[in-house]
C-alpha cells in the first residue's frame, strides 16, 4: 500500500514560490533590456554614394541655350508691295546677287513712268529756255554794238567841231553841243552794259534753277528705278538663308522684314544661366559648349544686364572649330569656368543642399553596410561638386542621393 509522504505538500509549494520568484525577476529585466534596444535601421536601396576628397576644385556654372549667328543680315522691304513669288527656302546657300523673292507693285511702276516723263518734259523746257535766253543775249549784243557805233560817231563830230572852233570856222556853242552829245552817249552805253551784265546773271540763275529741277526729277526717277529693282529681293550677303518671314500673296509695307541671312561658319552660343550663378560670370571667363556632336572651347563675350524669368543671357564666343552639324538655332549646353580652387575639401553635389549652408547627410561607415546621419557645412559650389567646410574629412563616403524619405532616422542600412 502507498505510504503518504509528509513533506510532499511542502516541496510543491516551495517549487511554486521559486518559479514565481524567477518569473518576477526575469520578466522585468527582459522588458527593461528590450526597451533599451535600438529600433532596427531601415534598409535603403539604390543609393548614390560619393567620396570626400581634398585637392583642386574647379568652380563652374552651367546653362542651356542655342547657337546663333554672330552677324545676321536682316533684309527689309524697300517699298510696299505684294509677295509675288518665293524662289528659295531657308537653308539654301546664297550670294549677294541671289534673288530670294519677288514683289509686285503696279502703283510704283506707274509712278516710275510718270517720273521719267517729268524728266523729259523738264529737259525740253530747259532747251526752250536756253534758246529764248540766247535770243535775248543776241539782242543785247546788237543794242550794245549800236550804242558803241553811235558813240563813236558823236565823238568824231565833237572832234570835228572842236577843230573847226579852234580854226575859228565854227562857234564855240556848236562844239560844246556836240561834245555834250558824245558824253551823254557814253553814259548811256555804260548803263546799257551794266543792264546787260545784270541780265546775264539773271540768265545764269534761270538756267541753274532749271538744271537743278532736272537733277531733282532725275533723282526721283532714279529712286523709283531703284525701288522697281528692289522688287526683286536679293540676299546682299554671302551665307545661308536662315529665315523667310513672309508668304506668297502677303502684302508688306516699306521696312517690313522679308528674310534673314547668316554666315554659318561664324556662330556664337547664347546661354541662359540661372541668376543665382550669373553673379559669378565675368567677361573673358573660359567656357565649353557641348553641341552633342563635340565640345567647342570659347570665352564669355557679353552678359545681358537684365534677368528674365530667373535667367541671364550670356554670349560665348567660340574659339574652336565648329563640329559637323553645327548650325544656327542648334540646342547646346554650356559650362562656364568661374575660378580654380587650389586645395580644398570637396565632394559631389548632393541632391539637396545650397552653397554656404548646413545640411544633414548620411555618412557611410567603414563596412559600407550602414550610414549614420551627420551635419555638414557646405561652402562654394560648382556644377557637379561642392566645397565641404565642416563635418566631413577626406576619405569619407557619403550618400548624395535624395534621403528625405528617411528624415526620421539617424541610421540606415545600405543594400
Amino acid at each position: 500500500m502507498d505510504v503518504p509522504r509528509k513533506d510532499a505538500n511542502r516541496r510543491k509549494w516551495i517549487r511554486r514560490i521559486v518559479v514565481l520568484v524567477v518569473l518576477g525577476t526575469v520578466i522585468p529585466t527582459g522588458v527593461v533590456m528590450l526597451g533599451r534596444l535600438k529600433p532596427a535601421a531601415p534598409l535603403v536601396e539604390n543609393t548614390w554614394p560619393g567620396d570626400v576628397q581634398r585637392g583642386p576644385m574647379v568652380r563652374a556654372g552651367r546653362g542651356i541655350g542655342t547657337l546663333v549667328a554672330e552677324d545676321t543680315l536682316v533684309i527689309p522691304s524697300v517699298t510696299s508691295g505684294r509677295v509675288e513669288r518665293i524662289l528659295i527656302r531657308p537653308g539654301a546657300m546664297v550670294t549677294p546677287e541671289t534673288v530670294i523673292l519677288t514683289l509686285n507693285n503696279p502703283d510704283l511702276e506707274q509712278a516710275t513712268l510718270d517720273a521719267e516723263y517729268q524728266v523729259k518734259n523738264a529737259e525740253a523746257q530747259l532747251t526752250e529756255l536756253e534758246i529764248t535766253l540766247k535770243g535775248q543775249v543776241l539782242t543785247d549784243r546788237s543794242t550794245i554794238n549800236q550804242l558803241e557805233a553811235d558813240l563813236e560817231r558823236l565823238r568824231l563830230i565833237a572832234n570835228r567841231d572842236e577843230n573847226l572852233w579852234k580854226a575859228q570856222l565854227k562857234v564855240e556853242m556848236d562844239y560844246r553841243i556836240s561834245k555834250a552829245a558824245a558824253e551823254q552817249q557814253a553814259k548811256r552805253l555804260e548803263i546799257e552794259k551794266e543792264r546787260v551784265g545784270m541780265r546775264g546773271q539773271s540768265i545764269d540763275a534761270q538756267l541753274a534753277v532749271s538744271r537743278t529741277n532736272i537733277e531733282k526729277l532725275k533723282g526721283m526717277h532714279k529712286l523709283k528705278l531703284a525701288q522697281i529693282a528692289s522688287l526683286k529681293v536679293t540676299a546682299g550677303y554671302t551665307g545661308v538663308l536662315q529665315e523667310v518671314s513672309v508668304t506668297e500673296g502677303q502684302s508688306v509695307g516699306a521696312g517690313a522684314v522679308l528674310a534673314k541671312v547668316v554666315q554659318p561658319d561664324r556662330l556664337k552660343a547664347e546661354l541662359k544661366v540661372p541668376d543665382t550663378q550669373a553673379k559669378d560670370v565675368v567677361i573673358g571667363q573660359r567656357a565649353e559648349i557641348d553641341t552633342r556632336n563635340g565640345i567647342i572651347p570659347g570665352h564669355v563675350s557679353r552678359i545681358d544686364p537684365a534677368a528674365k524669368d530667373g535667367t541671364v543671357v550670356v554670349d560665348v564666343k567660340l574659339d574652336g572649330k565648329l563640329p559637323a552639324g553645327a548650325r544656327p538655332d542648334l540646342s547646346v549646353d554650356g559650362t562656364i569656368e568661374f575660378e580654380r580652387l587650389a586645395n580644398v575639401i570637396f565632394m559631389g553635389r548632393p541632391a539637396f543642399g545650397q552653397p554656404n549652408s548646413t545640411v544633414s547627410m548620411f555618412k557611410i561607415d567603414a563596412t559600407g553596410n550602414e550610414a549614420t546621419r551627420v551635419n555638414v557645412k557646405l561652402g562654394r559650389n560648382s556644377v557637379t561638386t561642392i566645397e565641404v567646410l565642416e563635418g566631413l574629412q577626406p576619405g569619407d563616403k557619403v550618400i548624395l542621393s535624395d534621403m528625405s524619405a528617411w528624415d526620421t532616422y539617424d541610421r540606415v542600412r545600405i543594400k
